[in-house]
This record gives structure tokens, sequence and C-alpha cells, in this order.
């Protein structure tokens, strides 16, 4: 399944996903399903986790309906439920809404004062609101 496939769910989980979990679902997001082990393979060394914390990331990220798991043989095979794309969309619209009070004006605004933006980044922002203007 690739990143951006959707599957049984298409909602983010009611719980928030925490950059622990958002990085073992990036890994899943980029090739599903996998194994604890493979994902501990993937990203264990790099972040100092043992295979005992890829498994109790992995039961949470279950446990919010955040992933699927599969039986085969004596392990699990994991696949997201919901796509990045949607999960990237949720976030972003509960950060302008926590933030910028709901809109995205300000949002930009701020970024562009904090010289958070590229001349790439605002080139790409007036190509999308030329797109949304038709």
């Amino acid at each position: 399944m690739s990143a951006e496939q959707g599957s049984a769910a298409a909602e983010a989980p009611a719980e928030r996903i925490s950059e622990a979990e958002l990085a073992v679902m990036e890994v899943l997001w980029e090739e599903a399903p996998q194994s604890a082990a493979d994902v501990c393979a993937r990203i264990g060394k790099a972040r100092g986790w043992s295979m005992p914390t890829v498994k109790t990331l992995l039961a949470r990220l279950v446990a919010k309906g955040a992933l699927a798991t599969t039986p085969e043989g004596r392990r699990f095979l994991y696949t997201p439920l919901i796509a990045r794309s949607h999960y990237v969309g949720t976030e972003s619209r509960r950060l302008v809404d926590r933030l910028f009070g709901g809109r995205a004006a300000p949002l930009f605004a701020n970024l562009a004062a904090n010289e958070q933006l590229s001349d790439e980044d605002i080139a790409e922002i007036e190509r999308l609101l030329k797109e949304l203007r038709k």
C-alpha cells in the first residue's frame, strides 16, 4: 500500500498521534504491511528504540484506530488505516483552528513575518492561490 492510498477507515483517530507514533506511521505509510521487526529495523537504531518500544508504539496506534493488524504465523503485520494525506489535512486544520482562529491567512502572515517562507514557498503558494481562484 502506498503512502497516499486510503483504507478501511477514512478519518484520523480521535486521539492525537504523538511524535514518536508519527515516526512509526511514516515508516508504514512508506511501505505496508510491515512487521514490528521490520519497523524496528527501519527506525529503531536511528531513534535509539528497542523492539519493546516499537511494539508499544504499534500497540498504541492499533488502540487509536490508526493501524490494522493481520496475523502472519507467529507475528503481526501492520497496515495504516488512514492515508497520510488525510492525516496531514486533519492536523493542518487543527493547527490553524488552535493557533489562528480557523483562518489560514494569519498563519502565512506569521511565517512571512518570521522569514520562514523561501522564494520557492512563495511561488508555490502563489501558484496554489491562482488554481483556487479558477
